[in-house]
């Protein structure tokens, strides 16, 4: 597993000339994950196939219907709906052997998977729909949506609509930068998705440096961006460079501005906090008086 992880993480994280490519083919199904397939819970649009071994009229690629039933020769209408794969073999398996023949083959196969969707948005190369096939991961799905975007900010946030995560939570957020990742994030790139999750794949966002600073320009938020770490990207104070700068923010609800005045000394020196930056805040950093 830490191999197919490690080879899904390259695709991920690939270069940006990369992720502007055609997404790639979903990647073919581990070995150690076939198993896990067989879980999955038949529900209606899924399509089957069934096939009864040395009996090709029995064997069929019947859709399960919106009552969760699918049409078999010989058997009728037969309810399938929240079996496994395993148990609808088993329960054709059975009914097969009751009235009709003697000692059935019988295997079952998900053809198209239809019933089980997790949907995926932003910056992804191939956003939409995506089916569940039985316990998919985090990884599984981000790699079939061809990975990021170049304007990706590799923030994931994974809404879960039907039920909670651990502790009651409704959301799960993962943060794939272009740094190592945490402990914490390999796990959460394991997370088992459920039918109707969300997940959204945040775009870059910035903040702009204007005034007395070596590299005035815009800076994309990368983790927790502050005020003097944002000046120190923009190459920090030139030599007109004044140790007070404002900071204007516009609240994205309202529309009303905000000016805070941050006084540089204080903030290295201790004695006054260093903001955390918003989307879109500007930093000016005015000429210092002579």
């Amino acid at each position: 597993m830490r191999g197919t992880l490690h080879a899904a993480l390259v695709l991920l994280l690939g270069s940006s000339a990369w992720a502007q490519a055609p997404p790639p083919a979903p990647p073919p199904v581990p070995a150690d994950e076939k198993a896990a397939i067989l879980d999955y819970r038949v529900g209606p649009g899924d399509v089957l196939e069934i096939t009864v071994f040395d009996n090709n009229d029995l064997s069929r690629t019947p859709t399960v219907q919106t009552s969760g039933v699918i049409a078999l020769p010989l058997l009728g209408e037969v309810n399938v709906a929240g079996l496994s794969v395993v148990e609808v073999k088993q329960k054709l398996t059975t009914l097969l052997a009751r009235d009709y023949l003697v000692n059935p083959q019988v295997e079952v196969k998900v053809k198209e998977y239809q019933s089980q969707f997790v949907s995926v948005v932003g910056e992804v190369n191939s956003p939409g729909r995506k089916p569940l096939r039985g316990r998919t991961r985090l990884i599984d799905v981000l790699v079939e949506a061809g990975s990021f975007t170049p304007r990706a900010s590799g923030e994931v946030i994974i809404t879960r609509l039907e039920g909670t995560f651990g502790g009651g939570a409704k959301t799960l957020k993962v943060y794939l930068g272009g740094g190592p990742l945490t402990p914490m994030d390999q796990v959460n790139l394991e997370v088992l998705l459920q039918n109707g999750d969300l997940i959204t794949v945040s775009p870059k966002y910035y903040v702009t440096v204007e005034g007395e600073v070596e590299r005035p320009n815009r800076y994309a938020i990368d983790g927790d961006l502050t005020v003097t770490g944002v000046i120190s990207l923009a190459g920090g104070l030139n030599r007109f460079g004044g140790s007070r700068v404002k900071l204007r923010r516009i609240d994205a609800a309202t529309g009303k501005t905000t000016i805070l005045e941050i006084d540089l000394k204080a903030v290295r020196s201790g004695s006054a906090p260093d903001p955390h930056l918003l989307p879109n805040d500007v930093i000016s950093v005015a000429r210092r008086r002579f």
